[in-house]
């Protein structure tokens, strides 16, 4: 058994399809049940269905209703949540910029269902798209499908299928499209804090263009939003960033065991937040250097160097989820078609399924037994990369 563990030779494609069917359907299930169970657009435990997005769907009539500003005033946001929700629904803060407050606009004028179906549905959709451009297979695909991050993301009604299309599609595109790339780097602004990665692997790599689209499209995104909402909506955000970082980041209010940072798992384990400042910003320094490193690399594998961004923006970040880890499936994707075609070293195969499965147990494990299995998983990943990237110089330079 260790040696099948070791070569990876349990991992068939026969296997691998009749895991992601079953996945699939266990996933199917349960959204079933909450919706059967659901009374109108709440659950049965009295969640909004898609939970999160019921906070982007609320936000977006405010903004209809013309008051932008109002989402950044925690108080008067849980009062338009319960308004819709019923008063013992739970409170989901927004902690976005202003730019996501255009799309949160658009969606609220279909109903709260509708709305939640087209979200996931189109940004699912995209997601698998990238993945399907990078491994173009259909097992690659249901894999994706299937990747227990989509389950998570679903549960939540979040983000993260935009997020993972935004960040794989510019990678994909940069070095034929560089001004493409650029746009959706750019849009990504609206989860500013996967950003740090960016200018350091473009300037590292010389990617004049696509910087440069990035930061036109950012200016245009903010002229945008000033335009429609005013520079009111921007000093509310502002002023917001405080109640994020001490209540929602520092006192982990949304949940230690739902943070999967080096940052978290320090207070998780009774650290001080200068403790956890300290040994987040170590980890952000060692994952840029590396990032740095393979991006310099003009003779890198482009597909190592996009697969080492993705977990690298999670890494960097004090404030990550179990469900931002949708970052990973494009970064699994890269991995398995460097794989393919240069071979696959002892125990990658299984280090990779590894983390595949991490997202749906990483929030019980780390409630269990406060082991960060997220972020150990993360910066295996991470690792596996530069491994991997090492051997191509090394066996360049033989």
């Amino acid at each position: 058994m260790l040696e099948s563990l070791r070569s990876g030779a349990w991992l068939t494609r026969p296997r691998i399809r009749a895991y992601a069917v079953l996945c699939c359907l266990a996933y199917l299930a349960v959204i079933v049940f909450a919706f059967a169970t659901a009374h109108g657009d709440v659950d049965e435990a009295g969640r909004p269905l898609g939970t999160d997005f019921s906070e982007v769907w609320v936000a977006g009539r405010t903004v209809l209703a013309g008051h932008p500003a109002l989402p950044y005033d925690p108080a008067a946001h849980a009062a338009a949540q319960h308004a819709v929700f019923g008063p013992d629904s739970p409170f989901f803060g927004w902690h976005y910029p202003p730019y996501f407050l255009l799309l949160a606009a658009f969606f609220a004028l279909l109903p709260y269902l509708p709305a939640l179906a087209v979200w996931q549905g189109v940004t699912l959709a995209l997601y698998l798209r990238v993945v399907w451009r990078i491994v173009p297979d259909r097992l690659a695909v249901l894999a994706g499908l299937a990747f227990p991050a989509v389950y998570v993301n679903l549960g939540h009604g979040h983000n993260g299928f935009l997020s993972a299309a935004l960040l794989g599609g510019g990678l994909l595109a940069l070095e034929r499209r560089p001004v493409l790339a650029g746009v959706l780097f750019g849009l990504l602004a609206y989860k500013p804090q996967f950003g740090v990665v960016l200018p350091v692997a473009l300037l590292a790599g010389l990617y004049w263009r696509a910087i440069i689209a990035a930061a036109a499209t950012v200016a245009a995104m903010t002229l945008a939003t000033l335009a429609a909402f005013g520079p009111a909506t921007w000093l509310a955000f502002r002023d917001s960033l405080a109640f994020t970082r001490t209540v929602v980041l520092e006192q982990g209010s949304t949940g230690w065991e739902k943070i999967q940072s080096a940052f978290s798992a320090v207070r998780m384990w009774g650290g001080g937040i200068g403790a956890a400042y300290a040994v987040q910003t170590a980890v952000t320094l060692l994952v840029l250097a590396g990032l740095a490193w393979l991006w310099a690399r003009r003779g890198a594998d482009w597909r190592l160097r996009a697969a080492a961004v993705l977990p690298a923006a999670l890494l960097t970040t004090p404030y990550c989820l179990d469900y931002d880890m949708m970052l990973l499936g494009p970064a699994l994707a890269l991995l398995v078609a460097h794989g393919l075609a240069r071979g696959f070293a002892p125990w990658e195969r299984t280090v990779l399924a590894a983390v595949w499965c991490a997202p749906l147990l990483a929030r019980m494990v780390a409630a269990v037994t406060l082991v960060p299995l997220g972020l150990l998983s993360m910066l295996a990943l991470f690792g596996l990369v530069l491994a991997r990237a090492g051997g191509d110089a090394r066996a360049a330079a033989a």
